[in-house]
């Protein structure tokens, strides 16, 4: 496990580095592929709780500091009036809520239904742009939803569903690779006989 947990670590590294990377689609409402929160919400579903809210407040953290550190650009037809960021650490606690909606369906994953997490990658991730989104809106004192804005989120959720199932199988190959089982394997024996 400690292998294990150490990889996925530096898969959450390299997501964060990544990010930097990813250009936003234009077209689809400056819509982008939230690497960073695919790869946390895909391993938040693999591993138990208290090592999740540990990637969490990692992640988190990540994405503030990315987000404090970089210049904001943001389409004006969608944000009329700009809010470069929430405060430093609000993140954690919105990884924190999305981590913990992935974790209460561990056991369908367990089961090796991992077509059913990707789906909800794609829920939670929506649902963490429209929290964030809705944040942001509360400070600055408006409380506006436009068509922009579901838009943005729903194709950010699309891409979330698309590319979750690369990120299972890395997990799973991983996990091979270190010898640790991340869903649960079928006796062959009975337990009580």
């Amino acid at each position: 496990m400690f292998r294990y947990s150490i990889t996925l670590l530096l898969l959450l590294l390299f997501a964060v580095i990544a990010q930097q990377f990813l250009p936003s689609f234009s077209d689809l409402y400056h819509a982008r592929i939230f690497l960073l929160l695919i790869v946390f919400l895909c391993i938040a579903v693999s591993i138990p709780l208290p090592v999740m809210f540990l990637y969490a407040l990692m992640c988190g953290f990540f994405w503030d500091a990315q987000c404090t550190l970089g210049s904001p650009e943001v389409d004006t037809s969608i944000y009329q009036d700009p809010v470069t960021s929430l405060r430093f650490g609000s993140s954690i606690l919105l990884f924190g809520f999305a981590g913990l909606l992935m974790h209460g369906f561990r056991p369908l994953f367990l089961q090796g239904k991992w077509y059913l997490s990707a789906l909800l990658t794609g829920i939670a991730t929506f649902l963490y742009c429209l929290t964030e989104y809705a944040a942001i809106d509360f400070v600055r004192g408006s409380f506006t939803i436009s068509r922009g804005v579901i838009w943005q989120s729903c194709y950010t959720a699309l891409f979330s569903i698309v590319v979750s199932p690369m990120v299972f199988a890395l997990l799973f190959y991983l996990a091979r690779l270190f010898h640790h089982s991340i869903v649960e394997t079928k006796r062959s024996q009975r337990r009580f006989s």
